[in-house]
């Protein structure tokens, strides 16, 4: 399927954000993921280290994200680029934001205590 429509995205929930899924694997993609996660204002998000890279373009509002300990500011058309292992936690700005996120198929993350989430969006 070329053409996706916001009313076509799969939405998931977990952690406090709401992921959107565009393209995966199950719907044709070969081995690209790409989701929006919306994160409400003043939401902590889930320290958590990605098995595969991962492309986090901010796309609205305001968001903070941490790599590695180190805390980043993002607005609308800033990109981080998130290397495999990394630990990273996306939170919402005073007002929230919104994210457009692209990895490999396959991806998982391990949170803080050990545990592993296998998004669904990424299958």
């Amino acid at each position: 399927m070329p053409l996706i429509t916001s009313s076509g995205a799969d939405v998931f929930e977990t952690h406090g954000a709401r992921f959107s899924s565009y393209v995966r694997p199950s719907r044709g993609s070969g081995q690209l993921c790409a989701w929006r996660v919306d994160v409400p204002a003043g939401l902590a998000g889930t320290p958590h280290r990605p098995s595969r890279e991962e492309v986090i373009c901010c796309i609205d509002g305001e968001l903070t994200i941490s790599l590695d300990g180190a805390e980043h500011s993002m607005r609308p058309g800033d990109v981080a680029y998130i290397p495999a292992g990394s630990e990273i936690r996306l939170d919402g700005g005073p007002a929230g934001g919104a994210a457009w996120t692209t990895s490999l198929a396959g991806l998982e993350a391990t949170l803080s205590d050990g545990r592993q989430l296998r998004p669904p969006w990424t299958l």
